[in-house]
């Protein structure tokens, strides 16, 4: 589990946890990690406007520590020509929106000695089922509805640039 925090020059600031096996390290100096297809697509809109992004790891288990990355972000989205290769990095997903890349700027641990403890009782079959429950064709019809814009009205760049 990780969470993500972007936030446009102005407007509301968003954090987003993420699970499953959506996160990879691509060398020393870039991260990536799978957007999967869900209510909102606030990260996109964002780092369209301002490229900076958070990622944060917690420790829940008996050593406390947390591991902050902070970058610049970019979105990578099915009609881009890396699109295949980086998909390839992860597990298949019908939902799979796009793939945000962070080229590291900074990265620092803090204690993390006020997070408390908690046991993994396994992941959550949800979002998956729904996807593909949807299917690709209605995936795509999900983002026409619900994630072409923002809540600030931002444009996330899901169907391409509309600017």
């Amino acid at each position: 589990m990780f969470f993500v925090g972007t936030a446009a020059v102005e407007g509301h600031v968003n954090v987003s946890p993420k699970g499953m096996d959506t996160f990879r390290v691509i060398s020393p100096t870039e991260v990536a990690w799978l957007d999967l297809t869900g209510s909102g697509n606030e990260c996109a809109a964002h780092v369209r406007d301002n490229p900076r992004m958070t990622i944060m790891f917690c420790s829940f288990g008996k050593q406390p520590l947390i591991l902050r990355l902070y970058g610049r972000a970019t979105a990578l989205h099915p009609r881009d020509g890396d699109w295949a290769a980086m998909l390839a990095l992860f597990p298949p997903d019908v939902g799979a929106r796009q793939v945000f890349r962070l080229q590291l700027e900074l990265v620092l641990t803090s204690c993390g000695y006020a997070v408390p403890r908690y046991e993994l009782l396994g992941e959550r079959p949800t979002l998956q089922k729904w996807a593909e429950t949807r299917g690709r064709e209605g995936i795509e019809q999900y983002w026409q509805e619900k994630n072409v814009t923002s809540l600030d009205g931002r444009d996330t760049g899901i169907l391409g640039d509309t600017d």
